[in-house]
């Protein structure tokens, strides 16, 4: 049996014998891995032609729905993906990890869409105006490449690693090429049937291929990009390709890295002890195979034993064998080539002075490996910080004071993450200014945390994952920020009119008079850049004397005309939450219709000071509008109060919930 790859809307077998898959528990050849023969080069041309065009028919909010969709889809059919993930020498526990981490990061993006525009262009920050009177205006804004993004996975997250690389993607409107390591490109393609027989994706969005990426990159311009999660060497060796030196295609990198847990010299007993689950936990998810698992310990010289004894604790308990057996708390490392680059890499740490403290007496044949703790006789020995045995090994290292734990973290050349166990500020402020270069993420660990800390090597879908220098200098997930990546920013210089149609965002100057009132409107019927001016109002004595009795705020500006005269004001003004407030009575149309709810407000200034005697009015303008569900969209307003010199007073953005039009209403106005 050969895995397949789907290309151009089809399953395709490759030419040639093949790399073989085994069982990582058995040693039972699964199948073979062979791409020999087939049309990759045509394969990126037609997914950013046929994918491209099919992905941008639909906009931000289509495509959220879509992933949310496909993740309920996996999830309903998940056991599949168990049954597979058992061959790769993972647990229950680990696949826990992988099949169901990835279906989360599907349902978060598509949480994420939420927020984002009905088309395919992303606004970023407000217009900026360019002439006096706001006839030219210019803004900074997030569009299509055109392009498809080639994703080349990791072995030890056949599930996750491809979903959080596809899910951005697909967000953006990028089609993929999703390229699986061979260990287990079974279970991505078990993964990849389930989402193609779903139906719910446009046809290109989404193409995989099984073993060598043959002449793919030859294909690849500025427009497209590459996402590689894997060694440093073999990235290393990836971007000398031309693709990335002379066309400009972008080449993004998460590779393995020496990830420190720091033991700090504030970390009292508790510390102690949710460092050494921590760590125990880091050597047994996945056997080790994580590349953000903790690979070095650096631990004040005299606490060394008790952490070293609190680790061995956790780890001596747990059984080794097939994950398919009950009890079993550690499977096999993914393949026997796997187990011996872990052994080779041990044998060169033992070599530049570190020594084995304690190892697991589990199973060691086949792909087995046991749990190793290591202790560094010298903890400057560079080897020690260079070489990563990717499977259950720790070593650790004694430190005399934390500058010298800043100088030894340092030599690990830059880290996905690392962990301080520390109930300090101070301590934790020390180590974030020293280590905010070499690291992409810091995880706090301490006695008010633990117990509801996602842990140390978990990358979670809203923050940041990647490193710099020897993780590779890419960024993954990290929110919003994975989708813009994939989308081209640019900044558009147009008259206000051009700009609102274009991103259809308020622009000043850009207004339509409302024929009747915005509040009676569905939420369909609103135009952006429809706006009310509001009849007026005077502001009395009485208004602040009552505003101040109905709140509580007697500050003495508004209530004491002395103090008020030596004030920065130099009288009494009114509340700004009574300027608000007046602002609402001014526009809020009172009558049961189509707005539902306030749902907030943003962004509110105070510009100018309100005084007994000023007259107020207020513009209401539609600003944004998004749907929410069904039922209802979220409609963004802004708000201008001015006062009879013309004078912006308050300004703020607000938003609320407005209901669809039925499907049987009657026309309104």
């Amino acid at each position: 049996m050969k895995v397949k790859s789907y290309l151009m809307g089809q399953w395709l077998t490759g030419a040639g014998e093949g790399v073989p898959v085994q069982d990582a528990a058995t040693l039972e050849v699964l199948g073979h891995v062979t791409s020999e023969g087939l049309p990759l080069k045509e394969a990126v041309a037609w997914g950013r032609e046929v994918g491209g065009k099919a992905l941008l028919a639909l906009g931000f909010q289509e495509r959220g729905r879509v992933l949310r969709a496909l993740a309920q889809h996996l999830s309903e059919r998940k056991e599949e993906l168990y049954r597979l993930y058992a061959t790769t020498g993972g647990t229950r526990r680990d696949a826990w990890y992988d099949v169901d981490g990835g279906i989360g990061v599907l349902y978060t993006y598509s949480s994420l869409a939420r927020n984002l525009p009905e088309g395919n262009l992303l606004p970023e920050e407000e217009s900026l105006p360019l002439s006096k009177d706001f006839s030219f205006q210019g803004r900074h804004l997030l569009g299509p490449k055109g392009g498809i993004t080639v994703q080349i996975n990791a072995f030890n997250f056949p599930v996750w690693g491809l979903l959080e690389k596809f899910a951005p993607a697909f967000l953006a409107g990028v089609p993929t090429l999703a390229k699986p390591a061979t260990p287990t490109a079974h279970v991505a393609e078990g993964l990849v049937r389930l989402m193609v027989e779903s139906g719910l994706l446009p046809e290109g969005s989404l193409q995989f291929v099984a073993g060598s990426l043959g002449d793919a990159l030859e294909a690849l311009d500025h427009r497209d990009s590459v996402y590689f999660t894997g060694s440093k060497a073999t990235a290393d060796r990836l971007k000398r390709h031309p693709a990335f030196l002379e066309r400009g295609v972008l080449f993004n990198a998460e590779t393995d890295s020496l990830n420190a847990a720091i033991l700090g010299e504030k970390a009292g007993e508790e510390e102690v002890e949710r460092l050494a689950r921590e760590i125990a936990q880091e050597l047994s998810i996945k056997t080790g195979q994580r590349c953000t698992a903790i690979r070095r310990v650096l631990v004040p010289q005299g606490r060394l034993e008790a952490l070293l004894e609190a680790t061995r604790k956790h780890l001596e308990g747990l059984k080794l064998g097939d994950p398919r057996e009950e009890g079993v708390d550690l499977g096999p490392l993914a393949s026997l080539g796997q187990k011996e680059e872990v052994e080779r890499a041990v044998e060169a740490l033992l070599a530049a002075g570190a020594r084995v403290y304690w190892q697991h007496p589990g199973r060691r044949d086949g792909a087995f490996f046991p749990p190793t703790l290591l202790l560094a006789e010298d903890p400057w020995a560079e080897t020690l910080h260079q070489v990563e045995p990717f499977g259950p090994v720790a070593t650790f290292f004694p430190y005399r004071d934390r500058e010298e734990a800043l100088r030894l973290a340092r030599l690990g050349g830059g880290m996905l993450a690392a962990t301080l166990a520390t109930p300090d500020p101070e301590e934790s402020r020390f180590y974030l200014l020293g280590l905010s270069g070499e690291v992409g993420r810091l995880h706090v660990l301490n006695r008010f945390n633990a117990h509801s800390s996602t842990g140390h090597g978990s990358p979670l879908p809203r923050l940041l994952h990647g490193g710099p220098g020897r993780a590779g200098g890419g960024e993954e997930l990290g929110g919003l920020l994975s989708v813009k990546r994939h989308l081209a920013r640019l900044a558009l210089q147009a008259d206000p009119h051009t700009l609102q149609a274009l991103t259809g965002e308020y622009a000043k100057g850009a207004e339509k008079p409302a024929q009747v009132h915005p509040f009676r409107k569905y939420y369909e019927e609103l135009e952006v850049g429809e706006t009310l001016w509001t009849h007026r109002r005077t502001v009395t004595e009485a208004d602040i004397a009552l505003f101040a009795h109905l709140s509580w705020d007697h500050f003495y500006a508004h209530t004491d005309e002395i103090a008020a005269q030596k004030s920065l004001f130099g009288k009494r003004v009114a509340h700004g939450y009574f300027v608000l407030s007046a602002a609402a009575g001014l526009f809020v149309d009172p009558a049961p219709g189509p707005v539902l709810a306030n749902y907030g407000l943003e962004g509110l200034r105070f510009t100018e000071p309100v005084g007994i005697g000023d007259t107020l009015q207020a513009r209401l303008t539609v600003k944004a509008k998004r749907p929410k569900d069904e039922r209802s969209g979220v409609v963004e307003w802004a708000v201008e109060v001015v006062n009879q010199e013309g004078q912006t007073v308050a300004a703020y953005t607000l938003l609320t919930l407005v209901a669809r039009k039925p499907t049987d209403a009657l026309p309104s106005g």
